[in-house]
């Protein structure tokens, strides 16, 4: 093990604390799950950080030590074993440790919010929708028997001809309005190029933990919603929601045209109206692959070539009334511009942003689209 992973990255201090109801494992673990997230997934490195934190913290005792924590992670089904075909043990954490993973990011960045109802998103439109407003109007020619309210009707009917001569007109006829809902596709691009941990500071394990608070969101509040993810170095490719706490930076350059070109093919096979694509990057796009397999690779500046594909992709995703909002993490004047016309040719959004208020950015702007008037 090497001794430079164990010292936290730039950008991140761990605060020790507990709560008073808190147990020596929820203890544990609070902390367990966010090493696991620096670690990308790596278990044996994240006991070790967890090692050298009790060390310094003293975060256990003799009533409960460390491996005393390894066995209910064991025994509460966190990790398991895996026998190798060498016959050796290997420990690992399991999809009930991913799911937690997810849950605190979004306790972190979102705060506490409850599954609400049937997961759909309802527009300003009222009309021939699938959800009751509770709001009424006259009956008018076209619209659906299965609009009548039956109870306002013959309430009407009983004002207008009284009890003992009951007659049902088509003026007494009350139509109950009702609402589209709205569903939302999202694809959200992660750059995963060099410069996400060039010069010390950490950028991917920001940008990992927001990506696993929006796929709990939408999983849990917004079940009918679609949420796609995929990372873009020097090609692009999905990932599942799964594979988020595992996601690592490469050596790679930046390939904004192909992180466009599969978001673009992955919203196309979806039937919701509603599409967007979210893109956190911090850096410049240097990279693009050539008709013949080749990379066409220019980090000095901003390369002419490769930038106006980047205008081009985002003048595609305007004609596909597919809105491209940015998330910039670097601030370089000359990028910002870069950004400014991208967005312009897209007519979309851009967020200027450091890496702190980036899951509380994406969090609004989503909420944001999801009640903007669209119709279902």
């Amino acid at each position: 093990m090497k001794k430079e992973k164990k010292v936290f990255r730039k950008g991140f201090a761990f605060k020790i604390f507990e709560a008073p109801e808190q147990s020596p494992f929820d203890k544990l673990f609070d902390i367990f799950q966010e090493v696991i997230t620096h670690t990308s997934g790596d278990l044996d490195e994240a006991l070790d950080w967890m090692r050298e934190l009790d060390k310094e913290y003293q975060l256990t005792d003799e009533n409960y030590t460390l491996d005393d924590f390894v066995e209910d992670l064991k025994k509460k089904g966190y990790i398991r074993e895996e026998i190798k075909p060498d016959g050796k043990g290997e420990m690992s954490i399991t999809a009930k440790t991913e799911q937690a993973i997810r849950k605190r990011a979004l306790d972190q960045i979102f705060g506490k919010l409850k599954r609400s109802g049937a997961g759909n998103h309802r527009t300003n439109y009222l009309g021939k929708g699938d959800e009751h407003s509770g709001e009424f109007r006259k009956y008018q020619y076209g619209d659906s028997l299965e609009q009548i309210s039956i109870t306002e009707s013959l309430k009407n009917a009983q004002i207008n001809h009284g009890i003992s001569d009951l007659n049902l007109t088509e003026d007494d006829l009350v139509v109950e309005e009702t609402q589209f809902k709205a569903q939302m596709s999202t694809v959200l691009m992660i750059d995963i190029s060099h410069s996400m941990i060039l010069y010390g500071e950490d950028r991917i394990t920001p940008a990992k933990k927001v990506a696993m608070a929006l796929a709990e969101l939408i999983i849990t509040k917004y079940p009918k919603d679609t949420l796609d993810i995929l990372v873009f170095g020097n090609d692009a490719w999905p990932i599942a929601i799964k594979d988020l706490p595992y996601l690592q930076v490469g050596p790679y350059h930046t390939n904004t045209v192909a992180g466009l070109q599969l978001a673009m093919d992955m919203l196309r096979r979806k039937r919701n109206t509603n599409k967007q694509i979210f893109m956190i990057t911090d850096g410049k796009p240097s990279c693009l692959r050539m008709p013949d397999g080749q990379y066409y690779k220019n980090s000095n500046g901003l390369d002419r070539y490769i930038v106006s594909k980047c205008y081009m992709m985002a003048q595609q995703a305007r004609k596909l009334h597919i809105p491209i909002t940015t998330f910039m993490i670097a601030q370089d004047s000359y990028l910002m511009q870069f950004v400014r016309e991208f967005t312009y040719a897209n007519q979309g959004k851009a967020f200027y942003t450091g890496l702190n208020g980036l899951g509380e950015m994406i969090f609004e702007d989503y909420e944001t689209n999801r009640k903007k008037r669209i119709r279902g």
